[in-house]
This record gives C-alpha cells, structure tokens and sequence, in this order.
C-alpha cells in the first residue's frame, strides 16, 4: 500500500512539470519556426517525437541509472501522465480550436468570395469526402464508417499553414484568395464531418438500427447547431448591452465556450463540436464591439492550445507505431492517393468552367497542406473510437501525421517553383506597402504610383485613408499586425514596407515583424529623431527597421517640410544629367529617397549611400523652387499634395 501510495504520489508531483514541459516544448517550437522561417507544425511534431517515442525507444536499453532517471523525467508519455484527464483534455482544447475556426466564418467575406471558391466548398469537399474514404477502405484497409470519418477529416486545409506559405511564394491574388478561403471554410467543415461519421458509428452501436442512428444523428447535430447558435447571440446582446465589463470580456468567452460544450455534450453526447463551432460562427456574424478582443482571444489562447496539443498528440506515438508508419507500404501509398489523385481529381472537376485558368486549377490541386485541426480531431477521435471498443480507430492519429507532414513539406518546399514554372508567381515589379496615412505619406505614395511601382497604403483611421482612395492607391483599413491582417492584407502586393506614423516604437514593431518575410533589407521606418540609428538612447538597431531617406530625417523634420511646401520629385540619371547635377539643381537640403534601377528593381537610399548609376530614377524629397533648373529626363509627380486629412 505505502509503494501504491508513493509511485501514486510521484505521478501527481511530476504532472506540473509534463505540463510545464509541454508548454515549453510547444511555444519554443513555435519561436524556433519564427526564426528559422519554417513551418511550425513540423517542428511542433519533431518536438514531440523527440521527447515522446524517441526517449521511450533510448529508454528500451540499458542504460545507466542517471541516464536512465533523466530520460524518464523528461519522457512524455501522455496518455499514462493524463490518466483520465487525458479524453477530456484534448475534447476542451479541439473544441476551443474549432471555435477560433468557426469566429473565422464570416458570412459576407464567404459572399464576397469568387465563384471557384464557393465550388471548392460545395462541390470539391463532397468529392474528396467520398474519394478519401474509397482510398482508406481500399489501400489501408479500414472498415467503410472510420474510413468515412478519414475521408471526412481530409478535406481540410489547415490555414495556420496555408497563410505563410502563401506570403513566402508570392502568389498572384486569384490562386491566393482561392487557396486562403478554401482553407478558412473547410478548416471547420472536415473536423465537422468527421463529427458526423463518429456519431453515426456511436449511434449505429449503441442502436443497432441504421434507420435510428441516422435519426439520433439528425437530432444530434441539430441540437447542437441550436444551442450554439442561441449561445452566440446571447453573448453577443450581453456584450452589446454591457452586461459584461471590458477586462472580463475574454476570460468570460474562455469559460462559455467550454460550458457550451460541456452542455451540449451532456445534452447528446459529442454534440458539444458542432455546438462550439456554431458558437464561434454567430459571433463572427454578430455585431458588437469587442471583436479586437475576441481577436486577441483566439491568437493568444489557440496558439497556446495547437501548440500544446500537437506535442501531446505526436508524444502519443509508440515506437511500434512509427515503425509502421515509416514501413507500411499502405501509409504511403494512402498519402500519395490523397496528394496525387483525390485531391487534383476533386478540384479539377469543381473548378471546370469556373473561370479559373487551368494553371491556377493545376496549382490549387496540388498544394494542399493539412494543419493542426486534422491532427486534433483525429487524436480526439482515435481516443473516442478506442473507447467504443473500435481498434481500427487507433490508425487515425499515423495516418492523420502522415499526411499532415507530407503535404507541409511538399508544400513548402515546391510551392515557389511551381508557381513559378506555371507562371502564377506575383513577381514582376516591386511593390511597398506604406504603413501609415498621413499627408507626407500619401504624397510618397502617390511619387511612387507615377513611378509606376505598385502601393499599399495602410492605415487604423478610416478617415485618414481617404486622400489614398481618393488618389486611387490600393489600402487595407486595420491593424497591420493583427491575424485579421494574415487573412484580409494581401502579401503578395508588396515585397518592400515603409513605416511612416509619427509612432517610433511602432514603426520599429511593425519592422520587427515583417523583417523575416520580407528580408531586413526591405524594411524601412521613419524615426523619430534625425539619423538616431547609432545613437544609444533610442531603440536598438538590431529591433527596428532601417533608416528611411538619405539624410535620416525625422518625422516630425519631414512633416514640417511638407507643409512648408517641399514636394516629391523622380528624376531619371544619365551620363549628361549626373546626380551631382541634380544637388546642384535643388540644393544640398535635397533629401533621397530611392532609386528604381533599370531593370525596374528598388534601391532604397541609406544615409551615406547614394545611387549613382546611369538609367536609374531617383526619387527625392526637396524644396519647390519659383524657377525650375532640372536636366533632361527629370519629372515632378505630386506637386499638388494629396487630398489628405488633417496632419496627425
């Protein structure tokens, strides 16, 4: 007894640091695929791996006792450290997340979308639903229900994954937006037909009788639809009404959801899915005024949670498993009929006449990453079926990480070229994002769109954005770093940025995260203080952008300028008309900006560095003079300033 009660008593010590552990293992993976500019859900598994199946195998040999100790502290071994816990655990995290997917589901962004995305949804997902589970019935072998509920999961396309790849290839919009809405609508929708095979088995054994399964699962799945969208409108009036004060708003979502579907499952078993999922839905299609917070919500707790879950879940791999994944010829061969056949299968046929270019349709059919939601839904399912006493079920995990991993890294690695030999990358001209309306701004962007460079001007002001519509620039309205803005800003738009807000510490942010999508070199800000990039008492420069202008100038320098009627103007060079004969022309105050070269390229201007080669276009920054004394070749875009608000 006093054994039982020691070894119990170790297990209670050692759970907080498993947790500790996983959280660490997670969130470090996470940074690492920042850093490293890889996909997270590979170095999410590989940490998994490492401190699950892999320290078991170490641990199958003798070792020495300290070695041996250390391993098995930091072994984890879920499903024994979990216990019971271990069911439930996961149902809560996978509910949160199906949550955060469903809040992604806005009704007029999915009315805005074109017609093939409408078909990837309506008609693609159906077909690759019934192909998946021809392909897990004949190649794997499973029985014609679980393979449903595969062939159901599969339809996914995880968007946590499609999102980077996207800004890494550049792609150009239409193939973009097909890929991006496909994957925010069918994230939800796999996992929710995955809910429905698994109800339908549980009722076919419970039952007997298909005729009542199927009732019992009609009800089910509308019962859960009610009370999630009930809930979601409720919240949302409290929320309106002010039931509910500004700092509890979050934590009072946290603790719904995870009533929502506690009540709902006790209401009819595993119904609280569908139920959280159309929580989330409602509330993406309510109006109320914490949205912004709702969006921290999902970007703080569900990366906290696919973190965790993704380690937990490639911990729960055995040796022996792994070792017929990597052997089992019918993995693979399930893998490849998804990648090769029902995936292209499916889309060529729902995009026929749909006005996409069979290019775009051959691109779209063949980049398909699955994410985190199939790995969730399938560690949760393959517990569940188990349970119900169906061992077939415990395949779903292997085959959900087989093709999570296959389609990741195919993705990430040949989306580039292939969209570059089909002719779909967005290359083909430099483009800058401008960060920041204001009226020094705006005249730099309407300088760069007679130079014939393409411009996004963004900016959190409604208002201030009116002179950049009213000059016909392209603009985004909401706050550049927000995951809104990894769904709604088009990245394949610019390849250059330029943070001009009177801000310093937020220009240097928003350098900060752009800086590994876009190259430090391409990142630029206006400081706050003249040419303080080595000056020890303002913001490092290892955690800002570089120094915009030639002579570094701050905003404020450059702002009072506008105003005191200094204006923008591109003057192409040649070896008549030299750069030094432009500073003789407008003056020492003459301000650099960039250089378009040639062959269409943008060099920006560093202070101490100049563009001095022939052909180029220098744009700059200069006093309007009564009497103009330019060389040949020079122009004057933006004399007018913009129709621009208020200075800021």
């Amino acid at each position: 007894m006093a054994a039982a009660a020691d070894a119990a008593h170790h297990v209670v010590n050692m759970l907080p640091f498993k947790i500790a552990l996983i959280g660490v293992l997670g969130i470090g993976a996470q940074w690492l695929a920042w850093k490293l500019q890889r996909p997270a859900i590979v170095l999410m598994a590989i940490a998994g791996l490492i401190f699950g199946p892999l320290i078991g195998w170490f641990l199958g040999f003798d070792l020495p006792g300290p070695l041996m100790h250390s391993l098995d502290l930091f072994r984890l071994d879920p499903i024994n450290d979990f216990g019971d816990l271990y069911r439930p655990m996961i149902g809560l995290a996978v509910a949160i997340i199906l949550f955060e997917g469903g809040m992604t589901l806005r009704f007029k962004d999915l009315g805005d979308a074109s017609q093939a995305v409408m078909r990837m949804v309506i008609v693609a997902g159906p077909i690759a639903w019934f192909l998946g589970t021809c392909a897990a019935h004949y190649i794997v072998g499973l029985p014609w229900d679980i393979s449903a509920m595969v062939g159901g999961l599969f339809v996914v396309t995880g968007p946590t994954v499609i999102m980077p790849l996207l800004r890494q290839a550049h792609l150009k919009s239409r193939p973009a937006n097909v890929l991006k809405w496909e994957g925010i609508v069918n994230d939800p929708l796999g996992a929710l037909f995955a809910v429905g095979g698994y109800e339908f088995i549980r009722f076919t054994m419970t039952e007997g009788s298909m005729y009542i399964a199927f009732g019992k699962l009609a009800f089910a799945a509308i019962l859960g639809t009610v009370v999630g969208i009930i809930s979601g409108y409720g919240l949302a009036w409290a929320f309106r009404r002010g039931h509910i004060p500004e700092y509890l708003k979050a934590p009072v979502v946290l603790a719904w959801v995870l009533a929502i579907y506690v009540l709902a499952n006790n209401m009819a078993d595993e119904t609280g899915l569908l139920a959280v999922t159309a929580l989330g839905m409602t509330m993406a299609n309510t109006k109320f005024a914490s949205m912004v917070e709702m969006r921290r919500f999902k970007e703080n707790i569900a990366i906290i949670l696919v973190s965790g879950v993704f380690v937990i879940l490639t911990a729960t791999l055995t040796p022996d498993v792994l070792k017929a994944f990597l052997t089992e010829w019918r993995v693979l061969a399930f893998v490849l009929a998804m990648m090769l056949l029902v995936r292209p299968i499916a889309v060529m046929i729902s995009t026929l006449f749909s006005g996409l270019h069979w290019k775009e349709s051959l691109l779209i059919s063949i980049i398909a990453p699955r994410g985190v939601v199939a790995v969730a839904v399938a560690g949760l399912f393959a517990a569940e079926l188990t349970a119900l006493g169906r061992p077939e079920g415990a395949l779903f995990v292997p085959l959900a990480f087989a093709l999570v991993f296959a389609t990741v890294l195919f993705a990430g690695f040949f989306i580039g070229p292939i969209s570059k030999a089909l002719g779909l990358a967005a290359g083909g001209g430099e483009g800058v994002l401008i960060v920041g309306a204001n009226p020094w701004s705006l005249g730099l962007a309407k300088a760069l769109k007679e130079m014939d460079v393409k411009v996004l001007v963004a900016d959190t002001n409604w208002r201030r954005l009116r002179g950049a519509r009213l000059e016909g620039h392209a603009t985004f309205y909401g706050e550049v770093l927000s995951e809104n803005a990894d769904f709604r800003l088009d990245h394949s738009a610019f390849n250059h940025l330029i943070a001009a807000t009177p801000n310093d510490a937020y220009n240097a942010l928003v350098c900060v995260e752009f800086a590994p999508e876009l190259g430090r070199h391409r990142v630029f800000q206006v400081t706050s203080v003249d040419n303080d990039e080595d000056d020890a008492d303002t913001i490092a420069f290892t955690s800002r952008g570089r120094t915009l202008t030639s002579r570094g100038r701050s905003f404020d320098a450059l702002t009072r300028d506008w105003w005191g009627g200094w204006r923008f103007r591109s003057t192409t060079l040649s070896d008549e008309y030299t750069l030094d004969d432009l500073y003789k022309d407008r003056g020492d105050d003459l301000d650099l900006i960039l250089a378009k070269k040639p062959d269409g390229g943008l060099d920006f201007i560093q202070p101490g560095k100049e563009s001095r080669a022939a052909g180029s276009t220098v744009l700059s920054f200069c006093p309007v003079k009564d009497k103009d004394n330019r060389g040949a070749g020079a122009k004057e875009p933006g004399l007018a300033g913009p129709a621009a608000p208020l200075p800021t």
